[in-house]
């Protein structure tokens, strides 16, 4: 039997008197795709903040890979060392790009390996080169941001997160910003991934390419997690009535 490559174990995390996640449990195995849906503030994002650290939990315990910590109150915020650390362990595609509009887009995929990690250039923009190939973008490597359009820089930002060589990949609606006929490039590399066997969290509201390359769907809403299991099953056969309400919405079936 795998041991999980994301445990996340009674996760609270509130702002103020507003309670966003409550008593949050969840396994993810290697490999493993999973979706995060549900209705907007219903906790997804925050969710994903807590487990690079983004966000710091106000209890609970979150392990990835064979780093973990235990949040007891707002007294548990890590060292910055074991932070920087915790986070290596996860690459984050957020909903927009965050890109360094004075840097090419080979520096950009090369910054975080030669800051964060100290790697030589040469060996940093080898990589870059072999991630930007890889999501379609070598012809790129020397426009700025400003030149390209959102579902390239959007690819850009999934290589630079790759770069850093992360166990676990964290997509925070990262196609929701785009305009409709760019979403499907950024959601083939996100598909590559998945076949390659990549750990992946995806908070989305692509319910058909959810349904399509998730392993499991996660519904959550108002902090909590309503229902949880195998893809189709639950996009198809939802047990809850508030999962069905919401994939109401959604034409999903092929």
């Amino acid at each position: 039997m795998n041991t999980p490559k994301i445990e996340v174990a009674a996760l609270k995390k509130q702002f103020g008197d507003h309670v966003v996640l409550r008593d949050i449990n969840l396994k993810i195995d290697p490999g493993a795709v999973v979706a995060l849906i549900g209705p907007s503030g219903s906790g997804k994002s925050t969710l994903l903040r807590c487990l690079n650290l983004l966000v710091v939990p106000n209890g609970g315990r979150i392990r990835i890979g064979s780093d973990a910590f235990d949040f007891d109150g707002a007294k548990a915020m890590p060292k910055p060392k074991a932070q920087a650390k915790f986070r290596s362990n996860t690459g984050m595609v957020f909903q927009h790009f965050n890109l360094f509009p004075h840097m090419t887009v080979l520096q950009n995929v090369m910054e975080g390996p030669v800051s964060a990690k100290n790697m030589h250039k040469g060996e940093a923009e080898a990589i870059a080169r072999r991630l930007l190939a890889k999501v379609g973008l070598a012809d790129k490597a020397d426009a700025f941001p400003n030149r390209l359009s959102g579902g390239q820089k959007q690819r850009v930002a999934i290589a630079r997160a790759l770069a850093m060589e992360p166990e676990v990949m964290l997509f925070d609606e990262a196609t929701s910003a785009l305009d409709p006929e760019l979403v499907s490039e950024v959601l083939s590399v996100m598909r590559d991934l998945a076949a390659e066997g990549m750990t992946m969290i995806i908070v989305t509201h692509e319910i058909a390419f959810a349904r399509e390359v998730a392993d499991r769907v996660v519904f959550m809403r108002d902090g909590v997690i309503v229902e949880e299991g195998p893809a189709r099953e639950v996009i198809d056969n939802p047990r809850q009535e508030a999962t069905r309400s919401f994939l109401s919405h959604f034409h999903t079936r092929n």
